[in-house]
């Protein structure tokens, strides 16, 4: 192989055009020879066939085929070439020395001066004497040691794997690339391919470097808003702790002053009817002691001594001016009353609005875009085979209506798992998370049911409405809700167009919402969940006026707005 290559220069090899190592190459009638899509552009380019070499012109473009035997000479040329090698080295598998070893050494493996293509085995300078010495593996194509021959060889033509075809996005040999299949494709050489797909991964990897480097700053942007959060959360709870607890001791204060002050007065008020009763109690004592004389003088027949006696008892009369006393607590009671019949509702109204206010943004931030109620939404699809054979359900299997009239052709008989007695459909997921919630979209219907059944519920006739039935839902009809299982008994009054379900699965609690004003419709406690829980979804009849329009789970893409 050796005096064979010597006899061999890279210029037989070359092609005029490209003036690199054939590529399926192809004689023209003239003898010379060209890359088949060199040749093929230089005359798509040009108004006649020419030769580039000669200038023979053709009257009629030739059929050119590929030349087998120049391409089998191009392609061992360059597997021969020592100076080739480099274009294996991006690919090369060495030792930790950058050495190949030698596939036949059992004890201590040489470093491998030659690679047999044929052999798929890499050979040390003692090993590789069979096949300068064996008529039959002369024949065989040597190159420069390379690791992992099977990976590189064409396992059709077991030759080297020097091309890459770019339309097909395949790693060929010569022979391939001159083949039918690959005839007129985009095809470059192996380093050339390397080099591109390096460029692209480069340009890859510096995308998705700016990709990370965004996320992280993201996430460390959260993490500092979820920091700062906590801190402000911490402070507000504080401030807001230590401004209600002092407006409570501050009530507390005027309750103990204004209970204080009026057992003062009350105590004050009752000393001075006691001092004026005693008062009174003293003057009726003399009162009786001079009636007592008076008696006595009445009974004497001198008159000199009536008269002196009359005198003394005069004296004894007592100045009486005590009964001007008033006791009248009444007005100072009805102003106390008036002061707190004033200032009381004022108090409550503030603080009725301060609640107001609170609820208003913690409801709308439980139900807004946002929420902490959506960290917990599901998404959900209904189950068609339960549905009633009088529901039309979409393909989409987020909608559901009654259809007026008989069953549709679509549903003609009623599958053993639908309801038969209510018009419902049940979600195809079974439920039993920590929380869930999801929302369906009523619009305008004048009635529906809505809400969550246990896995078992009977389906085969009518669900008795009665608490512990295994259906927690809210019924809309004419204008008010109540429940399923406490009939005719109203629960609230209004117009929904969207229902928030918020399930907590570990406290036995199901809330129903008005997502648009962020208000509770109604809450059921204490259910005692013991199975899985499928969304219950009733559309209901026309029974209170047209009531055809679907009701529709709100996909969770959409149910940010």
């Amino acid at each position: 192989m050796a005096s064979c290559n010597s006899l061999l220069s890279e210029e037989q090899f070359l092609c005029p055009i490209c003036l690199d190592v054939f590529t399926r190459p192809v004689s023209t009638p003239c003898g010379h020879n060209f890359c088949m899509p060199c040749i093929s552009s230089y005359w798509d380019d040009g108004v006649v066939c020419r030769c580039p070499v000669c200038k023979e012109t053709f009257q009629r473009r030739p059929d050119l085929k590929v030349n087998t035997f120049i391409s089998e000479l191009a392609s061992q040329f360059v597997s021969l070439q020592v100076n080739d090698a480099h274009m294996w080295e991006p690919v090369q598998q060495r030792t930790s020395e950058g050495e190949v070893l030698c596939d036949i050494c059992t004890d201590t493996q040489q470093t491998a001066v030659k690679s047999c293509l044929e052999c798929l085995t890499s050979y040390c300078g003692d090993h590789l004497e069979p096949h300068h010495r064996a008529a039959g593996l002369k024949r065989h194509t040597l190159v420069e040691p390379v690791s992992g021959l099977e990976n590189r060889i064409c396992k059709k033509h077991a030759r080297l794997l020097t091309r890459v075809c770019r339309t097909d996005n395949a790693v060929l040999c010569d022979i391939c690339a001159g083949g039918a299949k690959h005839n007129n494709h985009n095809d470059i050489t192996v380093q050339q391919a390397y080099e591109e797909a390096m460029a692209t991964w480069e340009e890859a990897k510096g995308e998705m470097q700016a990709l990370i480097k965004e996320r992280l700053q993201a996430v460390r942007d959260m993490k500092e808003a979820v920091d700062k959060s906590e801190t402000e959360t911490k402070d507000v709870i504080a401030e807001s702790v230590r401004a209600l607890t002092e407006l409570v001791s501050e009530i507390q204060q005027s309750q103990t002053e204004l209970v204080q002050v009026i057992e003062e007065r009350q105590k004050a008020a009752e000393e001075q009817a006691g001092a004026f009763s005693l008062s009174v109690e003293q003057e009726i004592t003399e009162l009786r002691s001079t009636v007592m004389k008076m008696s006595e003088l009445r009974g004497t027949e001198d008159y000199l001594d009536f008269l002196v006696s009359k005198q003394a008892t005069s004296l004894l009369h007592p100045a009486m001016n005590s009964l001007t006393f008033s006791f009248d607590r009444h007005v100072d009671i009805h102003r106390v009353r008036n002061c707190l019949g004033k200032a009381v509702p004022r108090v409550r109204k503030l603080l009725e609005e301060m609640n107001g206010e609170m609820r208003e943004l913690f409801g709308s931030a439980d139900l807004g875009g946002d929420s902490m109620l959506r960290c917990y939404i599901v998404d959900i699809l209904l189950d068609p085979d339960t549905a009633h054979p009088q529901l039309v359900v979409s393909d989409d299997r987020r909608q559901v209506r009654y259809n007026v009239g008989s069953a549709p052709s679509g549903n003609p008989t009623r599958n053993a798992n639908a309801f038969n007695a209510h018009y419902a459909v049940l979600g195809n997921t079974a439920l039993s998370t920590y929380k869930f919630y999801f929302e369906v979209f009523v619009g305008g219907k004048s009635e529906w049911c809505l809400g969550l059944v246990k896995e078992s519920i009977e389906r085969n006739g009518v669900i008795p409405r009665r608490p512990g039935c295994g259906l927690w839902a809210v019924w809309f009809l004419d204008g008010r809700f109540e429940t399923f299982c406490n009939p005719n008994v109203p629960i609230h009054y209004c117009q929904v167009e969207r229902v928030g379900v918020f399930v907590r699965y570990e406290s036995d609690s199901i809330h129903f919402y008005n997502v648009e004003t962020a208000t509770e419709i109604y809450e059921f406690t204490n259910c005692s969940f013991t199975e899985k829980l499928y969304p219950y979804l009733n559309p209901c009849d026309n029974e209170y006026g047209s009531n055809l329009d679907p009701m529709i789970i709100v996909p969770v893409i959409q149910s940010k707005g």
